[in-house]
């Protein structure tokens, strides 16, 4: 949050809320409102792409998301008015395309690991590819706070240190600064993973000192080896969870855009051995690809492979219920296939007790208090009686999106009362509503927004192409010969000037106000016959 060029404050229950400027006021959004305007975006490139309306979708995540996180993309989906087919993990989604990508070449099953650095996660995912078009997730790791950025944050760390040691000025408090020195900081990373040094000049980077710097490969390595070495523990803790060596792995494919460090290549190398990495296919298009290929499958379309096309995938943390003494009850173990359903029986604790506060968990601690809360339900009505007599079964349910429901019921009397977890308190009906509200009220502003835009540059490059035209010798002597005098031409110059100004001044003019300085010019035109000279 510290290195953010935004704030973040807490909102009702806490929830956090990411405060933006809009119309130079302060507007406050929820994480689910700017996924959703993203998605709504999104949306809108593939409908004016297709030429027709697009209404559901298949929508990745990285492998390492809580239920809460699956919930609340799931959420901002339907904000931006999107029905999700399936949710599917991201390297899984990568599988996919590789898997399409091999067609033929698969004889009998072959171990893929999936490494999937992105921008802002880190997903490491273990998958059977078999020549029948069976894809089974066999484990899955990662963290969801590792990423690009992460490495760009260290960048800017280093760069900030630096600017204190040269000018002694602190600029780790200035947003601005930080946000310039982060932009150029990105480049340098891009271009240090194809050169061996380069240099950032930034002028005037805080209270008009202007900054440079040199920056080789090996201190972009020396800084982020630590969250280097990060990604390779990732990769090792994976192998184990399925009991598998590095010799039993047939191919490592890069996925995302940060698997381009060529740090990142010769480690990832070093631990299989010395094994050619498989770049085939493009890693910043493959998830989008293979969950291009998932709708096709799930919408009827698409060829025979698409079509045979099988998927199992895996949970990526285990869920459980609270005991006595804060002990975590796990009912589905991380990397259980999904769809799964598990039963558990619990006694009660207490004699007389008539009813249950059922807490959910996600995590791999033995502690709940460590874990993930995800959400409680209360079961009531219980038959008084001596402790450890009453059972209760409580039933945690993963759909094909990988989102839990959860249920409960007392069977010592065969009594049942169950309730299901379908939101996990995320976000309720009504927020939603009002949210999809809310961006139905934007969306039209910003349409209105993009409008005078569009007005205003296509009045713009007309003054432009005016002026430049008028300012040509040829032309004005033509003018000249048509009976302007000097002073004509003069006035003409000052009037182009004054049209150039005033758009420069007003770069959210009203259409209106654009439409009248319009018919000033025209009217210049007019006077020039610069109306047709433009039109020829």
């Amino acid at each position: 949050m510290k290195l953010w060029p935004f704030k973040v404050v807490a909102g009702s229950g806490d929830k956090p809320k990411i405060v933006v400027k809009y119309k130079n006021e302060d507007k406050e959004f929820a994480a689910e409102e700017i996924s959703s305007m993203v998605l709504a975006k999104m949306k809108g490139i593939a409908e004016t792409f297709l030429g027709s309306k697009v209404e559901k979708a298949v929508i990745t995540v990285p492998a390492y998301f809580s239920d809460s996180q699956r919930q609340s993309t799931k959420d901002a989906a339907m904000v931006a008015g999107l029905e999700v087919l399936r949710m599917i993990n991201e390297p899984t989604a990568a599988a996919i395309a590789y898997a399409l990508d091999k067609r033929a070449g698969v004889d009998g099953k072959m171990n893929v690991l999936v490494f999937d650095l992105g921008g802002g996660t880190f997903d490491v995912s273990i998958l059977t590819i078999d020549d029948g078009g069976v894809i089974e997730v066999k484990a899955t790791g990662g963290d969801t706070h590792l990423g690009g950025e992460d490495f760009d944050n260290r960048m800017v760390s280093y760069f900030v240190c630096e600017f204190k040691r040269k000018h002694k000025v602190d600029i780790s408090k200035n947003l601005k600064a930080l946000g310039r020195l982060r932009v150029h900081c990105e480049k340098a990373k891009r271009t240090i993973s194809t050169a061996i040094q380069t240099t950032i000049d930034i002028d005037c980077l805080f209270n008009g000192i202007d900054f440079s710097a040199k920056f080789t490969r090996a201190k972009f390595e020396e800084v982020n080896m630590e969250l280097f070495n990060k990604c390779m523990d990732t990769v090792e803790t994976c192998l184990r969870d399925v009991n598998l060596s590095k010799n039993n792995i047939d191919e490592v494919v890069l996925v995302g855009g940060s698997t381009r460090i060529p740090k990142i290549q010769e480690l990832l190398q070093e631990l299989f051995n010395g094994k050619v990495l498989c770049q085939r296919i493009n890693p910043d298009e493959a998830v989008a690809y293979g969950a291009g290929i998932l709708a096709a499958n799930l919408s009827g379309m698409g060829d025979e492979a698409v079509q045979a096309l099988e998927l199992i995938d895996v949970t990526p943390l285990s869920l459980g219920v609270e005991c006595e003494n804060d002990v975590m009850a796990v009912l589905i173990p991380r990397n259980s296939p999904i769809p799964t359903k598990k039963e558990s029986t619990f006694f009660t604790v207490f004699d007389n007790q008539t009813r249950v506060n059922v807490r959910v968990y996600q995590g791999e601690r033995s502690k709940c208090t460590e874990n993930n809360f995800m959400s409680n339900f209360l079961l009531s009505g219980l038959p008084p009686a001596p402790r450890g007599v009453v059972k209760v079964t409580i039933c945690l349910e993963i759909d094909a999106n990988g989102i839990l429901h959860a249920s409960a019921r007392e069977i010592t009397t065969g009594r049942n009362n169950a309730i299901k977890i379908t939101n996990n308190g995320i976000l309720t009906k009504a927020e939603i509503e009002k949210m999809i509200e809310d961006a139905e009220r934007y969306k039209f502003e910003d349409e209105e927004h993009m409008k005078k835009v569009e007005a205003h540059k296509a009045l713009t490059d007309c003054v432009y192409k005016a002026r430049t035209k008028i300012k040509d010798y040829n032309f004005r002597r033509k003018l000249r010969k048509s009976g302007l005098s000097v002073k004509d031409l003069e006035d003409i110059d000052e009037r182009m000037e004054e049209a150039i100004e005033w758009l420069d001044e007003h770069p959210y003019a009203e259409i209106e106000d654009l439409e009248d300085k319009e018919e000033e010019l025209n009217e210049i035109c007019r006077l020039t016959k610069l109306k047709l000279a433009l039109r020829d």
